[in-house]
């Protein structure tokens, strides 16, 4: 929750310093391995998709050479050769609809990149939904988030401690972040995701029934702040520079840290684009559910049961 004068709590704050983590991550794994020119491109070609700023450079990092270029039209760039190209077609349909990633776009991003295209692909979801977390943080009224600066981190550990970290909040009840969960995974079509089901949420209440809702949830019953939460969640996933409206409706119903809570969610099971895009999404379990949950150190802990 945030103190009297709207300031975010503790959490909240470290969800937004683990966001920026992965920001400078990204930039640092792409220029150490030399293909930062490349990666400004992707961030530009993601961005432009849906109307966004691309994801911010590192402070002091002078402008690179793609700034002002439409990424749109990216595909009549001269001097890019068959790898740039080819990661760039996987870069698009990956921020456009991450569950038609066609297998030969898959298979052409493998031939370019072989053992390194699962810490690629990290990149560039950092390019893709980082600037969708910035524009629904800045619709929300959020405090404005720290900047991406140099890091030693590589783009691993800086998911792991975003994954890690956003678990921990808990100003947002675990019924409404289930919801939010099983709406990202069903959207992205990612098969484990589908799978699961939270523990804390079956312990509160939740049924298929319930879970089913997310599927027509602008028609459910639910109550107003589920509502709301998946509204903003299929905002991010589908028209994230169109977020005001879901943004208003959720403003009303939450405080500053909930909001935070919201966006880092939605943010950290996006990390599902990663897996669909490389078909490694497979479930746990062939058929039927799989009961999850989060350990204190926020590691996910699967196979489990109600009793």
């Amino acid at each position: 929750m945030t103190g009297a004068d709207g300031t975010l709590d503790d959490g909240a704050e470290l969800a937004l310093r683990a966001l920026a983590a992965v920001a400078g991550a990204a930039w640092q794994e792409a220029g150490d391995a030399g293909w930062g020119a490349l990666a400004e491109l992707v961030a530009v070609v993601c961005a432009a998709q849906h109307g966004l700023e691309p994801l911010a450079m590192p402070i002091g990092t002078p402008a690179g050479r793609w700034t002002g270029l439409d990424g749109s039209r990216w595909a009549s760039v001269t001097g890019l050769g068959d790898a740039d190209r080819s990661t760039l077609d996987f870069a698009q349909q990956f921020s456009v609809d991450v569950s038609a990633v066609t297998e030969g776009q898959r298979q052409g991003f493998f031939q370019t990149w072989g053992n390194r295209s699962a810490s690629v692909a990290a990149v560039i979801f950092a390019m893709d939904f980082l600037p969708r977390a910035s524009a629904a943080l800045s619709a929300l009224d959020v405090p404005e988030v720290p900047e991406a600066g140099a890091t030693a981190e590589g783009i691993w550990p800086a998911l792991d401690s975003l994954i890690r970290t956003v678990p921990r909040l808990d100003g947002l009840d675990p019924v409404t972040s289930e919801l939010v969960r099983l709406r990202g995974a069903r959207q992205h079509r990612c098969r484990l995701c589908q799978s699961l089901r939270s523990r804390p949420a079956l312990v509160a209440g939740a049924d298929e029934s319930l879970f089913a809702s997310v599927d027509h949830h602008e028609q459910s019953d639910l109550p107003p702040l589920e509502k709301a939460a998946l509204a903003l969640t299929d905002a991010m996933i589908w028209t994230p520079a169109r977020t005001g409206p879901a943004a208003r409706q959720l403003s009303a119903l939450t405080t500053v840290s909930q909001r935070v809570e919201l966006v880092a969610d939605v943010t950290r099971n996006a990390l599902n684009k990663i897996a669909v895009a490389l078909a490694a999404d497979a479930a746990h379990v062939e058929d039927g559910i799989e009961i999850y949950d989060v350990d204190p150190d926020g590691e996910l802990v699967y196979g489990l049961t109600l009793d």
